[in-house]
């Protein structure tokens, strides 16, 4: 009996598992991850291996994890978006136990068509050979009795451990992969961490592979620019909506809900930072995420600080808007000093300029401003209303790898200058709760930049023409819900 209810149910499961996945298909390309392992592999020294662990699965609550997201320099290598997984990159060819040779080999989770009912589709070994071109795939069972001989290495190449990876029952999981590891290349006790790490004593190499990466991360190729680009423009398309939807009285987590609605509408995975919608004075709170505020009054600024992830690809846009349509004098006197600032930095954003002359032109144009407006002394009064830096690079991490002395071509990179005035700042209280922060983003050029963010208005005056426009939301309303009973 017990047989007869199996039977359907192993049916249906193996039903499950041998269908496809249905994708887009303007993923990077499997050539793309290909070219830039070759590219490690020209950087990285003679007689050496570099390793890659894929992300740790992170716990949210009790038995639900948080949506898994891959380490970017290993999806950058490999296009492997699942977790358990190491790559292993040599400098020079190895010989494997059946005479081939190779100089890449990647160890991933196994086909489990239970789990795969559960959690979702796996490549194993087999597709990843197929889907991602890495010809030597094997799934991560075996990497406990991989023979490799890694004393032989002059160098071996990896990121530090953090010591923060769950142990579960898989007896290949990351935890167990990263000791096995640990074991194979004579890794440090931490007993001995300081003795074992003398210069001379060991082979491991923790540091350079950071500057490796940071070379290769920060200069974005063709493929790379295509996803960046649907990303800035899907950003762009939520702040023209939320011009459009925005009324006093709306809350910041349904201002949040739209932008990421049209995100989610034009087939963004996922947002590439915590969105930052903050009203009024929570506008001066740099990284404020908890967007609670329950109703933004007609008075009061948003600052908007969202970035779609396309793909992987993150951009990071922001814009600061009058809940009512229109700037107040004092709102207007300062977005158009932090406006200024921006079209200072942009004028010199080319090859040659550094990262450091970004921000220093910004800093100029805002002390010179508040001190006009008196809110300053003097402009080289020392002060918090402009304490952040205005440039980053974007791509696969909001704050991206990338070398930050002087900019490279194809580099993209944000400017941000912001001006951020607190209640009970020492000026005049008009001036108090307004927070501006203005942010977009630019590739560079051989001859300049290229202003990716353009189609999101960023004057007052184009601000307010487009929080003039009808939302298809107008007539969007909800009942209300029933009160709490007693």
């Amino acid at each position: 009996m017990r047989a007869l209810y199996f039977l359907p149910f192993i049916f249906l499961v193996s039903a499950a598992y041998g269908q496809e996945a249905e994708q887009p298909t303007d993923f990077l390309s499997k050539e793309f991850h290909k070219e830039r392992r070759e590219k490690l592999r020209e950087k990285i020294p003679a007689n050496s291996v570099a390793v890659f662990f894929a992300n740790a699965v992170r716990n949210r609550s009790n038995d639900v994890d948080y949506v898994y997201h891959q380490d970017p320099d290993f999806y950058y290598l490999t296009g492997y978006k699942e977790p358990h997984a190491v790559l292993l990159i040599f400098k020079d060819k190895q010989t494997a136990a059946n005479g081939l040779l190779y100089n890449e080999i990647i160890f991933v989770q196994p086909r489990n068509m239970i789990r795969e009912m559960w959690t979702g589709r796996r490549l194993g070994d087999v597709k990843t050979k197929e889907m991602l071109g890495l010809e030597q795939a094997f799934n991560n069972t075996e990497f406990k009795n991989y023979n490799v001989d890694f004393s032989k290495f002059s160098e071996i190449l990896f990121f530090d451990f953090k010591n923060d990876v769950r142990n579960t029952e898989d007896q290949a999981d990351l935890f167990d992969l990263i000791e096995q590891f640990k074991t194979k290349v004579n890794y440090p006790s931490e007993k001995n961490l300081a003795v074992d790490r003398e210069p001379n004593k060991s082979n491991l190499n923790t540091q350079d592979l950071t500057h490796i990466m940071n070379d290769l991360r920060g200069i974005k190729t063709a493929e790379e620019l295509n996803l960046l680009r649907k990303a800035v423009q899907i950003s762009c398309r939520g702040q023209v909506e939320v011009m459009k939807a925005m009324r006093p009285g709306m809350s910041e987590r349904e201002i949040q809900g739209i932008h990421e609605f049209v995100f989610k509408k034009y087939q963004a995975e996922d947002i590439g930072y915590p969105s930052i919608v903050g009203g009024g004075h929570n506008g001066c709170i740099l990284h404020y995420i908890d967007n609670y505020k329950p109703a933004i009054s007609t008075r009061e600024m948003v600052l908007m600080d969202l970035g779609a992830e396309y793909h992987g690809y993150t951009a990071d846009i922001t814009r600061t808007i009058p809940a009512n349509g229109k700037f107040s004098t004092e709102q207007k006197l300062i977005y158009d000093i932090v406006f200024k600032a921006q079209e200072e930095a942009m004028k010199i954003c080319k090859p040659g300029t550094s990262f450091a002359q970004l921000t220093q032109v910004t800093k100029e144009v805002i002390n010179k401003g508040l001190k006009e407006l008196g809110i300053l002394q003097r402009e080289s009064e020392y002060h918090l209303y402009y304490p952040h830096g205005c440039c980053h690079h974007i791509g696969l991490d909001v704050h991206d790898r990338g070398n930050y002395d002087v900019l490279q071509e194809n580099m993209v990179i944000t400017i941000e200058p912001g001006i951020y005035i607190p209640e009970n700042a020492k000026c005049d209280k008009r001036w108090w709760g307004i927070a501006v922060r203005i942010e977009d983003d630019f590739l560079i050029t051989a001859g300049g930049n290229e202003h990716l963010s353009t189609t999101a208005p960023r004057t007052t005056e184009d601000i307010e023409a487009t929080m003039a426009l009808p939302s298809p939301l107008d007539d969007f309303t909800l009942p209300a819900l029933e009160p709490e009973k007693n």
